[in-house]
């Protein structure tokens, strides 16, 4: 019972990177300035838009981290590049300052890193 307590305690929040619990809800927007529910997170990441490919979301904490100025529109760069099923949400109960996620794959980052970024969601 002492493990299961620790390894509670020390893990971390982060997105997810499974549909499992999902809804059919799709989001207002591909950019978002309030958290998206994490069911609908699930459902993007298997399909954009409620119909298209799988989804990317990348998730950004400037809550409980600090975050220079810019470092959103950054982000948000990279989604337009990507209109078709790319999301940048909030997510202040996350515990990095930055996660983006694909379908059983995840990416935290300290710092914005567009060309890391890209190459994450090319890959």
């Amino acid at each position: 019972m002492g493990w299961l307590g620790y390894s509670i305690a020390t893990t971390k929040r982060l997105p997810p990177t499974s549909i499992v619990g999902h809804t059919e809800e799709v989001p207002p927007g591909h950019i978002l300035t309030t958290p998206m529910p994490l069911a609908i997170q699930k459902h993007m990441l298997e399909h954009a838009d409620g119909g298209g490919r799988p989804g990317v979301i990348i998730n950004y904490n400037c809550v409980k981290f600090r975050c220079p100025d810019g470092t959103v529109e950054r982000l948000a760069e990279v989604v337009r590049r990507y209109p078709e099923f790319v999301y940048l949400a909030p997510y202040p109960e996350m515990d990095v300052k930055i996660a983006v996620t694909k379908p059983g794959k995840i990416l935290t980052l300290d710092e914005v890193e567009q060309m890391r970024i890209r190459a994450f969601i090319e890959g």
